[in-house]
């Protein structure tokens, strides 16, 4: 692999470029600035395949799967095991996700909803306490948290349908490292310091994540998972049969039962990982495929985009106030349709096809003044449809065939519910936490969601995870996608635009600060490397602008170009890794 340039830089340092540079002005203040984004931020570069990911080993495992001759899903499969392994704040097997393959061969998409459901026994209410409140702590933090886990299901499903080895060959790097044990990197030793009273208040986590004086393990030491490597053998050894219907469910069970649980043995073994259409827009040249109900990401991504699509972006000026603003008020109309449309699609009747539909958009866009912030109070769901009967974890793989995956999962927070399934070593999701426990009132990441996404037993919550391929005349030209709660959508919205409107190259896509918005609570979300130029321009346009102190999204990203793939991790967060060769 030819590392041309690693853009190893936070935002601190990108702050102190844009002081040092001069592009802290905006745009429509002065006279456009002529920025080389290209030239300051260069990708790594490698010829036959690559995977980018959150985490080092598990992204080089995926690299040497396709150097044995692994296809693309195959390098994705181990590339997620192994992630269980190394990255428990989210990779998992007691999760769920979505996966979007782009097959050369027949130049076919293929998308995976691997979502976990609601357990049989789940209702509406079931988080409210007398008073009406939420019960934050049960909601989040409790075995009731969990909903029944997709992870195996889906990884699996996408390795015996569209991957070339056997389950043995993909897992086994996975095994060896939890038999064997990782050096604990300090991006590992911060995440579990970061979580620690939470992972010690369960003896199973205790035990997993702490030496046995409960001291946590020091950078370079070697922790091993010798129950994980359990699970990991059942797995390898009788596929998805172990994890649903033999002694890994039993043990999910059993803890669910001795801690008022509701997983029971029926859920499990009902359990099925479900293939869908992805949705698909286009964007001038370029055709974006996203992730479908139940994630919202796709359709809110081709939102946008529509409305955007008429406007000259580039004239404006990247991360001028002129394009922030109309970023912004196309934001807001998006998650206001959020709110009220998007659920399960096998519960509700989600109108995809007018959503995104570019005359509705067309339509939106008129509501937008374009000197002028809306306020959030008075944008509704869209009405002129027609009737009809924060912690996740990406990664990107792609090899010189053109073939690509895009896969996004999750145990919802950082380290899930902190519960452990004793003697798996597995941590369990708290993605229950995503259903409308109180439709119209807004859930841990502030979101506003609707009676349509109230809680049901078999349903599966909606989701903003967002993994996205897009195709540049017809051929695979990038891949992406991000974890960060409801942030997801706007991440890998800006990413594309990056990427798509002004001409970036991967690494410049990714580095660039963000802004984000989601309707309610009526403020945008800003990172440092905004203009204080910027910011000033839009506080007159009556937007309220919150600085500092968050990063928006972590984007793993690749993309083909010339034959060559250009990869790059993006650096909000420690750890991420480019492998390829």
């Amino acid at each position: 692999m030819k590392r041309l340039q690693q853009p190893i830089i936070t935002l601190l340092t990108l702050c102190l470029l844009t002081a040092s540079t001069g592009w802290t002005r905006d745009t429509t203040a002065d006279e456009p600035l002529i920025i080389d984004f290209n030239e300051r931020f260069l990708p790594t570069v490698a010829r036959n395949g690559m995977v980018v990911g959150p985490e080092q080993l598990a992204a080089e495992i995926g690299t040497s799967i396709m150097r044995q001759g692994g296809n693309v899903v195959d390098a994705a499969v181990a590339t997620g095991f192994a992630l269980a392994v190394t990255y428990p704040r989210a990779g998992n097997l007691g999760g769920g996700g979505f996966m979007l393959i782009h097959l050369a061969e027949g130049n076919r998409q293929v998308f995976i909803d691997y979502r976990e459901t609601a357990p049989a026994a789940a209702s509406r209410d079931m988080f409210l306490l007398e008073d009406g409140k939420e019960d934050l702590m049960r909601e989040y933090f409790s075995l009731q948290a969990s909903g029944v886990p997709g992870t195996v299901a889906g990884m699996l499903h996408a390795l015996e349908t569209y991957g070339t080895m056997s389950r043995q060959q993909v897992l086994a790097p996975a095994i060896a490292l939890a038999e064997e044990g990782i050096p604990v990197s300090f991006a590992l030793n911060y995440e579990v310091a970061s979580r620690g009273k939470r992972l010690r208040d369960d003896p199973a986590a205790l035990r997993v994540f702490f030496k046995a004086d409960g001291s946590p393990y020091e950078i370079g030491e070697i922790w091993r998972q010798p129950d994980l490597a359990w699970t990991l053998r059942q797995i390898s050894d009788k596929g998805a049969a172990a994890f649903y219907q033999g002694e890994i469910a039993q043990r999910i069970v059993a803890a669910m039962e001795a801690g008022n649980g509701l997983i029971t043995a029926r859920d499990l073994a009902d359990y099925r990982a479900i293939e869908r259409p992805p949705v698909r827009g286009s964007f001038r040249e370029f055709e974006v495929l996203s992730a479908p109900p139940p994630s919202s990401g796709g359709v809110h991504i081709l939102q946008i985009l529509n409305i955007l699509e008429q406007d000259d972006l580039k004239e404006m000026g990247h991360n001028s106030a002129a394009y922030l603003h109309m970023l912004t008020e196309s934001m807001k109309l998006a998650y206001a349709d959020r709110s009220e449309y998007l659920a399960d699609p096998d519960f509700v009747d989600v109108p995809v096809a007018q959503l995104i539909d570019k005359a509705y958009s067309a339509r939106q866009r008129k509501l937008i003044n374009p000197h002028k912030a809306t306020p959030s109070s008075t944008i509704a769901p869209g009405q002129a449809l027609h009737p009809e009967s924060k912690d996740t974890t990406h990664y990107s793989i792609a090899d010189a065939k053109g073939n690509m995956v895009s896969n996004t999962y999750t145990l919802n927070a950082s380290f899930g519910s902190a519960i452990v399934v004793p003697g798996t070593g597995m941590l369990l999701n708290n993605e229950m936490g995503d259903f409308a426990a109180k439709p119209g009132h807004p859930n841990m990441f502030g979101l506003v969601q609707g009676e349509n996404n109230k809680i049901e037993g078999g349903k599966r919550p909606l989701s903003s995870m967002s993994p996205t391929i897009v195709l540049r005349d017809g051929a695979p030209w990038l891949a992406t996608g991000s974890p960060g709660g409801t942030r997801i959508i706007t991440t890998v919205l800006q990413t594309v635009l990056n990427a798509m409107a002004f001409d970036m190259n991967v690494a410049a896509a990714s580095i660039y600060a963000r802004i984000h918005h989601q309707w309610l609570p009526d403020e945008i979300l800003a990172e440092d490397g905004i203009s204080p130029d910027t910011v000033r321009l839009l506080e007159q346009m009556g937007h309220k602008v919150v600085l500092g102190g968050q990063t928006i999204g972590r984007t793993e990203s690749i993309m083909i170009k010339d034959g060559w793939l250009l990869g790059a991790t993006d650096t909000r967060r420690p750890g991420g890794w480019v492998a390829g060769y």
